[in-house]
């Protein structure tokens, strides 16, 4: 491909939205509200920060080479905590220190050097593993969800004290919530066989079950936990001290929508809503009204739902003056303004409140902008199908029609993910280069009910791709995309479906960029995190040894022999959502049969907190496709 839809000054605008930095919105402590806690990309890697509000002093708490992914401040303001992994594969310890441990130096430096001396364990008698959820209370009280090969197990945790264990099982569950109190703890699990649709059990910290909720099969409860859900969602219990109403998600009537269960009593209140889409919820802080997440046709609206004190039911829903876009993340504050990360796919993510006030300032300059994204509709084999597409504002015309493009077919993770009108470097770099994006909502995407969801159960991989081929139809005859110039690209769930397209239909794309994949299914399952072994045999309804025909026909291997398209595969060492070794077997079989392909390895997990190691993986996918595209008007 030639430069001749690469706008002027592409390569410097794609690798300056990587390099500003970025905040998310802040956790702040319950009974100390102006201490907070938020990730920043501030020093080139993201990591945890602690701004105390009062004083006006913000400073970098952690520092790793791999960066830091999560962090929370406990119900009094009085300790940060932060998990510590190596090298990015997932599995490690909670960290403590206390906030504000760094008073001397100047305020306002986010990215002065912390202390490490300030860091301990966080609690030194619990064995590492995965995460499998975190509730803190006050006075050093956690409660802490770990998953290690065969067994998920919770304990409660006091200082001083060894950890004791309130719950294990071999099937998988986490740490919902914690009571205001601290008497009650929530737990997602799935004992009934079934990772993908959970039930909820309440216990008492001795262990002493209060309550179990299960919707029966296929009806999850809870939300999405750890996963790539975007709305507020989850388990919260009421934020005011002895009320022990749990807000939970629930499927009853084929989408995700709140749900109080009053643990006391045993009641359960829907909250039924008449809006499209989906709706997740959180609590005011008062306990009287909801925070509404509205998520309908990849954008977001927030309301706000004043309840019956008598009933919990609800009673005026107001909608909250928020710019149309995307959501990423919202909180309520004392107050009752709510803070909030907003952006579109036109305009760069910003920390705002409902107060018309912008929260949260990183250093440095913006991102540069990019072009807002369109609608499409296209007839599937499994209804309609959402699909969203970006356009090189520069894109020429021929005979007063617009010219075919190069196009670039981005295959969102998850697969229980979404693509939204949300701002993104990776695809405004491909746009910057002259490409047309399109992004599909295929079946097994959230955001479009239940069913749509669940659709691929028993057939992972091989239903997304009836969808995405459907798409890529659309899009070649409509005149957007030239035929010959088609790249079929994405990370994780998308890496996966990038090698299973590229086998099953090789004759429909040109080139292939997979990051992350699965490639391997039978070695990936071998080798995975433990959650995702179990969410595995709820996605194809057993395990390799049980249904091993399934496996096979969505394992990509299996159609190595097939794929043609030179194929960029990028890969971490220390993965533990798609090992290396199943990849490397792939890449073992392509060097065997001498298919055209390159590698590149990079020394973390799944994905990267550095911003240059995300220019570099960036940089090596653009100038792949570049290479191996025909140049305009070629025949393939």
């Amino acid at each position: 491909m030639d430069d001749a839809h690469a706008g002027p000054g592409a390569d410097g605008r794609w690798k300056q939205r990587l390099r500003v930095a970025h905040v998310t919105v802040p956790r702040w402590a319950r009974d100390a509200p102006d201490r907070c806690v938020y990730r920043s990309n501030a020093t080139g890697t993201w990591e945890l920060y602690e701004w105390d509000r009062a004083a006006g002093t913000r400073r970098r708490i952690t520092d790793r080479p791999n960066g830091t992914a999560l962090g929370h401040i406990d119900p009094s303001g009085s300790t940060v905590w932060w998990f510590a992994d190596t090298d990015g594969d997932e599995s490690g310890i909670w960290m403590r220190r206390p906030f504000g441990a760094d008073q001397e130096g100047p305020a306002g430096r986010e990215d002065r050097t912390r202390k490490a001396g300030h860091d301990e364990p966080a609690v030194p008698g619990l064995h590492p593993g995965y995460r499998a959820g975190l509730a803190l209370g006050r006075d050093g009280l956690a409660v802490i969800g770990t998953t290690v090969t065969g067994e998920t197990s919770v304990h409660v945790c006091r200082p001083g004290t060894t950890p004791r264990a309130l719950y294990r099982h071999p099937a998988d569950a986490h740490v919902g919530a914690l009571s205001a109190d601290e008497t009650l703890v929530a737990i997602g699990h799935s004992e009934h066989g079934d990772s993908r649709h959970k039930a909820v059990r309440v216990l008492t910290l001795d262990g002493d079950v209060v309550g179990d909720l299960w919707d029966g099969e296929g009806r999850g409860l809870g939300g999405i936990w750890d996963g790539p859900g975007k709305g507020l969602g989850g388990m919260e219990f009421s934020p005011v001290p002895g009320d022990g109403r749990l807000l939970l998600e629930h499927e009853r009537h084929g989408r995700p929508e709140p749900l109080i269960w009053d643990t006391a009593t045993g009641a359960q209140h829907e909250i039924p809503l008449d809006l499209p889409g989906e709706v997740s919820a959180a609590w005011y802080q008062d306990g009287t009204a909801l925070l509404i997440w509205h998520a309908h046709h990849a954008r977001d609206e927030l309301y706000r739902l004043e309840l019956d004190p008598h009933g919990g039911t609800p009673k005026d829903l107001t909608r909250l003056d928020t710019p149309r876009g995307v959501i990423r993340g919202a909180a309520t504050r004392p107050d009752n303004t709510v803070e909030y990360a907003w952006s579109s796919a036109a305009h760069p993510p910003v920390v705002r409140s409902t107060a018309n006030t912008v929260v949260l300032t990183p250093p440095g300059p913006a991102a540069p902008p990019s072009v807002p994204v369109t609608d499409a509709w296209v007839d599937g084999p499994g209804g309609r199908i959402h699909a969203l597409v970006s356009r090189p504002a520069t894109a020429g015309a021929i005979g007063g029609r617009e010219r075919p493009l190069p196009c670039v077919f981005e295959v969102h993770g998850g697969p229980i993910g979404y693509d939204d009108d949300a701002f993104d470097p990776v695809i405004a770099a491909w746009v910057d280069h002259g490409f047309a994006v399109v992004q599909v909502n295929y079946r097994g995407s959230t955001g479009y009910g239940s069913r749509w969801r669940d659709a691929i159960e028993g057939r992972p991989g091989l239903t997304e791709l009836e969808d995405i081929e459907a798409v890529r139809h659309w899009a070649v005859t409509s005149g957007l995309a030239d035929p010959a110039r088609l790249v079929l690209t994405g990370r994780s769930w998308g890496g996966y479906l990038t090698l299973l397209g590229l086998g099953i239909h090789p004759e429909n794309w040109t080139v292939g960029i997979s990051t992350m994949p699965v490639a391997d299914y039978l070695a990936a399952y071998e080798d995975e995190m433990e959650a995702l072994r179990a969410y595995d045999r709820s996605l194809f309804g057993g395990s390799p040894e049980e249904v091993p025909e399934r496996y096979r026909a969505s394992s990509p291997l299996t159609y190595a022999d097939r794929v043609t398209a030179p194929l960029l595969v990028i890969a971490g060492e220390n993965d533990p959502r798609c090992p290396i070794r199943q990849i490397d077997n792939y890449l073992d079989r392509l060097t065997e049969l001498g298919t055209p392909h390159e590698v590149y390895r990079y020394d973390a997990g799944h994905g990267s907190l550095v911003a240059t190691e995300r220019t570099q993986q960036i940089g090596a996918t653009i100038a792949f496709a570049r290479t191996h595209l025909p140049p305009d008007g070629a025949e393939q």
